[in-house]
């Protein structure tokens, strides 16, 4: 099982919408049949049944074991993924494009970076998956407190200045057999965690 997977797939990101299947791909990070996971969700085991067809059929899930009970087969399943990311390619028409919009300080471009990043890492994780590789990347998440937003604004230049430097450094376009690289930094108001 993957920590994370990204869906590509509109079919796929309708079906793992549904409130009662994304329930139950939640309780499939450990392995279930329909009637463990009937006892759990409320529902009748043929319910649960039609949605776990459903969310194989669009690779969510996968049969882990099957066990014979007397006259039935009882299917055991496990979802793909701990957790599911839905890439904006499922909505491929009104997916979001930074270059429409490129004000860099705009909160909307900055979301559209992040779309565009998902895509991108998806469709990365996608093909390393297939081809049984590893993809390389690095991120950094923390947060900083700024005593005002003059300190912020003299941050984002100094950052900006300092990202400058080490792309200029390391950049190489004539390097054969190099490989281009995406850098994406942004910075954020920090959202309140509820208590």
């Amino acid at each position: 099982m993957y920590e994370v997977t990204v869906i590509e797939d509109p079919a796929a990101a309708e079906a793992s919408l549904d409130p009662m299947r994304s329930r139950l791909l939640a309780e499939l990070v450990e392995p279930g049949s329909a009637t463990s996971l009937a006892a759990k969700v409320g529902l009748a085991r043929q319910k649960v049944n039609y949605h776990l067809r459903t969310l194989e059929k669009h690779g969510l899930v996968e049969l882990v074991e099957e066990r014979k009970k007397g006259n039935v087969t009882e299917r055991v399943m496990q979802a793909k993924a701990a957790s599911f990311v839905i890439s904006p390619v499922a909505l491929s028409a009104v997916q979001p494009d930074p270059e429409r919009a490129p004000d860099r300080l705009s909160a909307r471009w900055l979301l559209a970076v992040a779309a565009k990043l998902v895509r991108d890492v998806g469709a990365l994780i996608t093909g390393a998956t297939a081809a049984g590789k590893r993809v390389a990347t690095f991120a950094i998440d923390g947060e900083v407190r700024f005593a005002s937003a003059a300190d912020r604004a003299a941050f984002a230049e100094e950052l900006a200045e300092a990202v400058a430097r080490l792309v200029n450094k390391y950049h190489d376009e004539q390097a054969e057999g190099g490989r281009d690289h995406r850098l994406v930094v942004a910075v954020h108001p920090a959202v309140k965690k509820e208590h």
